[in-house]
């Protein structure tokens, strides 16, 4: 595909769009569930919504919609980054299968990096198949005694003749049930400097071996799980990089996790504030028997709180135009990236006062069904200040690398 004009590009790709699915119905905030941040999914729910997302995928990159910015050897078009940000905007104004986060973490994080790392042979066979979904992959990153302190892993791979034999235990991870690969990193050298003795290997997920257990949210649910590697052996050909590399590996992943971060959060706190309006239009001044906690005081009514959640959006949204511009430029963005990640931190925290301070006592019962639609939401956004990178390693980032603050001291 030859590098159109913006407008044809999207009449073509408005078209297709239209052929595939119908016009997303309108948002109605008061009536619509917000999202979770966290999902609960039964795995049976997860499978059926993985299998409805994976063959919307596959159709997209036959079409030559589902790799834009990609050379034609992966059956992409080689377009600019902007032509990815044009055509996101049209899926969302059409009803297409619910994309979980395992999707952008194949597409957007493992793909590039198994491109970029990769032998020929897993070049070949891994990167249009993560492309088009016919294979998903999670990451096995976070373990119970390193989880910031990612290079602090202790899940080893021992040297087996001409393989590897992989023991250890990895946590957190999103999409275990559901993914066929995993992205492992693992310790090949325990006598070597942490940071040097990593590698990186490609696991199925479905080897001997390999055990996923869910972890059960407050939710009630299970969006994580732990991934237990009990003796899982594997080729060399599994390995991706170079032995004791896989630092270099790893952070080729967390670069592009932050860069996926920034938009987090903006969809609920336009419900939120959606809610916060129509309250105020039917004269309500405060909430009943909002607890006050997080300096949100329902007593005090919650103009003050619907404000500042609409300044903080307005914020949000700057950021994640900064960190496009400078990917549409072909330019690699730096600390705005975590600056984007705590932001989108900051809006859940400040969408959870909002409604707190709106709704009050209703959040506590299923019986007001419009409050309730909150509580995945109300439970779920904490946990976003530790996942994706916690916010003191954010804070960590920026202090050192934009203000340039003395480096933290580290043992």
């Amino acid at each position: 595909m030859s590098e159109p004009g913006h407008e044809e590009f999207l009449a073509r790709a408005r078209a297709w769009l239209a052929d595939v699915a119908p016009p997303r119905p309108g948002l109605d905030p008061m009536l619509s569930r917000p999202e979770a941040i966290f999902e609960s999914w039964t795995e049976a729910e997860e499978r059926e919504i993985t299998a409805r997302g994976r063959a919307y995928e596959a159709r997209k990159h036959d079409a030559g919609w589902g790799a834009l910015t990609w050379p034609s050897e992966y059956g992409g078009s080689a377009l600019p980054y902007a032509y990815e940000l044009l055509f996101r905007g049209l899926e969302a104004e059409f009803d297409l299968p619910r994309r979980t986060e395992l999707f952008a973490v194949t597409q957007q994080l493992i793909a590039p990096t198994v491109e970029q790392w990769g032998t020929p042979e897993q070049r070949r066979d891994l990167v249009v198949a993560l492309l088009r979904t016919d294979l998903l992959a999670c990451q096995l990153f976070s373990e119970p005694g390193a989880g910031s302190d990612l290079a602090s892993v202790r899940t080893a791979a021992v040297r087996d003749g001409a393989g590897w034999v992989l023991r250890g235990q990895k946590v957190w991870t999103s999409g275990a049930r559901v993914a066929d690969l995993g992205v492992a990193l693992c310790r090949t050298d325990p006598e070597a400097p942490k940071h040097a003795g990593l590698t990186m290997f490609v696991v199925p997920m479905d080897a001997p071996g390999l055990e996923v257990r869910p972890i059960r949210q407050m939710t009630g649910g299970h969006s994580f799980n732990e991934v237990f590697l009990d003796d899982v052996r594997l080729g060399d050909d599994a390995r991706l990089g170079p032995v004791g590399a896989g630092w270099k590996v790893a952070l080729t992943v967390l670069a592009s996790e932050r860069l996926d971060s920034g938009s987090l959060g903006l969809d609920n706190a336009d419900h939120a504030i959606a809610l916060a309006l129509r309250l105020l239009a039917d004269g309500a001044d405060g909430a009943d028997g909002a607890d006050g906690a997080d300096g949100a005081d329902g007593a005090d009514g919650f103009e003050d709180e619907a404000a500042d959640l609409i300044a903080q959006a307005y914020v949000q949204r700057l950021v994640g135009m900064q960190v496009a511009a400078a990917l549409v430029s072909g330019a690699t963005p730096g600390p705005e990236a975590s600056l984007g990640k705590l932001l989108a931190t900051d809006t859940m925290r400040r969408t959870t006062r909002l409604v707190r301070a709106a709704a009050g006592s209703r959040l506590r019962s299923d019986a007001d069904a419009e409050a309730w639609r909150w509580h995945e939401h109300l439970l779920g956004a904490p946990g976003y200040r530790i996942a994706g990178g916690t916010d003191e390693i954010q804070h960590n980032i920026i202090a050192e690398r934009v203000l340039g603050l003395p480096r933290e001291v580290r043992g």
